[in-house]
């Protein structure tokens, strides 16, 4: 049997299994421990265990646990509210203002979150019913909260940029970096849509007649800045070589719990209790994803899976765009059906080296695999922030949010292409505090 018929059984096996809603983790290490078992025998089997906690014997693993409980804190705390009524009195004069009030504040909170879902639903709870109460359809509510919310794995601190850095050993204060232009043009992308849409629709343009003095604009930031100077200070000591991520990560989430405890008077034990827990739950899914895939790459590496892929890829000799072109349907389709931190791991390892040879940037490629991710998140069939955004306006259909969210999926495919015509909004940052 050749190494890619077997790949493409193992794949069909995963795929099987992940369809009738076996956990990610789970499915990757059945379909791993069946391929080695049939291919080495029982004898494989003593290797299992130093394989899985091989992938788990890396330091920076530390930041993912701090740097989600960061926005665990945050997300449990009326700071999503704070942030979103702040940026609609300084935004409330421009055509479809409150879009934009929510565009904003999904990418600061993605900022503070590092997590898609986490920013949909703590923005999408005040968001949502605002704007439909205003008159804004139910197309554009949810369609920009799904699509703002995607920008939480692309802004740093990006947890599915970590989790690239560790599979394919790239620094990950540069991965760090490397996202912040694009995710900015992201959301300017995603503001000049908007901005455009509602004028041409006629769509809020009632809230112009609405005005906030400049005492009451300056009155809603006290609460915001605090959260803001965080997310400087966590740039700052990453970028200005005083701290590790990790170490990093862990200060973030300390002054995020004493700031939510202290503005908001969160002081009940439940309450901080929740935030722990969630924390807990949210790292062992992930921390179990990353083990399984550990396992399931050696698998296809005995199997000479990967080894053939590379192969094949560079015996196709084409030009390097088609080359990247193909490698950007794979990930779009990747990421239909599976979370970003499992294509990621999965994929990147195969693809990295495939991209050197090409002469790409492996940092730029991050950049533009988390997008083709982000899109994942608001297609079907997976479509993670879809059922988030349903789950929290179950009045919304997922037709509606879909086609909602159509118009930002163009916006990131326009992304992508702007990142591959001009390379330096993603190399530039990286290159200047860091050199080449």
């Amino acid at each position: 049997m050749s190494p890619l018929f077997s790949g493409l059984l193992v794949l069909l096996a995963l795929l099987a299994l992940l369809g009738i809603g076996t956990p990610i983790a789970f499915a990757l290490g059945f379909v791993s421990i069946v391929a080695l078992l049939i291919v080495d025998g029982a004898g494989s089997l003593s290797i299992l265990g130093e394989t899985f906690f091989g992938g788990l014997a890396s330091f920076g693993l530390v930041s993912i646990p701090m740097f989600i409980l960061m926005g665990s804190a945050v997300a449990s705390s009326p700071a999503g509210k704070d942030l979103y009524e702040a940026l609609d009195r300084w935004l409330n004069r421009v055509p479809g203002g409150l879009v934009l009030s929510n565009i904003g504040a999904c990418s600061i909170f993605a900022a503070l979150s590092g997590s898609s879902p986490a920013t949909c639903a703590a923005i999408g709870k005040m968001g949502i019913p605002e704007m439909t109460k205003r008159g804004y359809p139910n197309e554009i509510a949810s369609g920009s909260i799904a699509a703002g919310g995607t920008l939480g794995i692309l802004i740093p601190p990006s947890i599915t940029m970590i989790v690239y850095g560790i599979a394919t050993e790239t620094s990950i204060g540069r991965l760090f970096l490397a996202g912040l232009l694009p995710g900015a043009m992201l959301t300017a992308l995603f503001m000049a849509w908007t901005i455009y849409d509602c004028r041409r629709r006629g769509i809020g343009l009632s809230a112009l007649t609405e005005r906030f003095t400049m005492k009451e604009r300056f009155s809603a930031l006290p609460r915001v800045l605090p959260f803001l100077a965080i997310i400087v200070g966590i740039l700052y000591v990453l970028y200005g070589g005083v701290a590790t991520p990790s170490e990093a990560a862990g200060v973030g989430a300390l002054f995020c719990i004493v700031l939510v405890v202290v503005i908001y008077r969160m002081w009940s034990v439940s309450k901080v209790t929740n935030m722990f827990r969630d924390t807990l739950k949210e790292s062992v899914m992930i921390m179990m994803i990353i083990g399984a895939s550990e396992l399931f790459s050696y698998t296809l590496s005995s199997l000479f899976v990967t080894q053939s892929i590379a192969e094949w890829i560079a015996a196709l000799d084409v030009n390097r765009w088609v080359l990247m072109a193909i490698i950007n349907f794979f990930l779009l389709f990747a990421g239909f059906f599976l979370p970003p931190v499992a294509v990621i791991l999965m994929t990147a390892p195969i693809l990295l080296p495939i991209i050197l040879q090409a002469g790409f940037d492996p940092y730029w490629f991050a950049v533009v695999l988390t997008i083709n991710m982000e899109i994942g998140l608001i297609t079907p069939p997976v479509g993670l922030n879809l059922y988030v955004i349903n789950g929290i306006a179950p009045d919304i259909t997922l037709g509606e949010i879909l086609r909602g969210s159509i118009p930002y999926v163009m916006c990131m495919v326009v992304g992508i292409v702007l990142l591959c015509f001009i390379p330096g909004i993603a190399t530039w940052l990286p290159e200047l505090m860091m050199g080449r």
